[in-house]
């Protein structure tokens, strides 16, 4: 009887076992345990307040923690910086997007570049035209101050931002907050097409419908802890997430 072949492994890109966080006495996160591979979209969902934004922070060197935390293969100890991280290719689009307002967009992509080419790396102009090809939008825009920009448009921009560093994980902290419905569809559209290029992709977001549609494997973040896990299809179809935040409780 032939067997089948064995699949290949997929790489493990990041990999959180009992991370915890406080803010002085008050212990922010407990016993965080996530995993996201190469190409892979993880998403963590969850109520204002969880946690969610505190992972993140943590996971990019911004707070202190106890547990481990295993990026590409190496543990990272308590020396390191958000520098290193990024060098290392771990990129943070923050909740408020954090541009140069009085920078034109083209000079807020390029500062995206500003440690790879200070490595040596000579390849920002190329790299930004890959991010005119993702965002169209922002090619039309780039002589076009960022406060200028739509909401959408900066959320366009801080991604985009975070594409110059080539990052192999890219963190995102609420993509959808404050956007119109249909300018979310086409950030979260965008977010899917990230993963084509090989990025892994952790994604904290409130807007639990999106979020799962889109990822490949989500976890529920409660109070500090993971309450529930499991591939995004499986998790939009549990009662519990159903109820708690997809709000069709009271139609099933």
């Amino acid at each position: 009887m032939s067997t089948l072949p064995e699949q290949p492994e997929r790489t493990v890109v990041l990999e959180v076992r009992g991370l915890s966080v406080n803010y002085g006495k008050v212990e922010a996160l407990h016993g965080l345990a996530l995993k996201v591979h190469r190409g892979e979209i993880v998403t963590v969902i969850g109520p204002n307040g969880a946690g969610k934004t505190t992972l993140l922070s943590a996971l990019i060197g911004l707070l202190p923690v106890r547990g481990e935390i295993v990026y590409l293969g190496e543990r990272q100890g308590a020396g390191r910086s958000v520098e290193q991280l990024v060098r290392q290719g771990m990129t943070l689009v923050p909740e408020k997007r954090e541009l140069f307002a009085e920078m034109s967009v083209e000079d807020n992509l390029l500062l995206g570049a500003f440690d790879r080419y200070r490595a040596g790396h000579r390849d920002h102009l190329e790299t930004m035209d890959q991010v005119f090809d993702t965002f169209p939008r922002l090619m039309e825009r780039r002589n076009q101050m960022a406060a200028t920009l739509s909401g959408g448009e900066r959320q366009m921009l801080a991604m985009g931002r975070a594409l110059m560093a080539k990052p192999r994980l890219l963190l995102l902290d609420e993509p959808s907050l404050g956007l119109a419905p249909l300018v979310i569809k086409e950030i979260f559209r965008t977010v899917a097409q990230l993963k084509r290029l090989g990025v892994a992709i952790l994604l904290v977001e409130q807007n639990a419908r999106a979020a799962l549609q889109v990822a490949d494997y989500g976890y529920v973040l409660e109070t500090g802890e993971l309450s529930l896990e499991g591939p995004s299809s499986e998790l939009s179809m549990d009662r519990r997430v159903i109820e708690s935040y997809l709000g069709l409780g009271g139609r099933l």
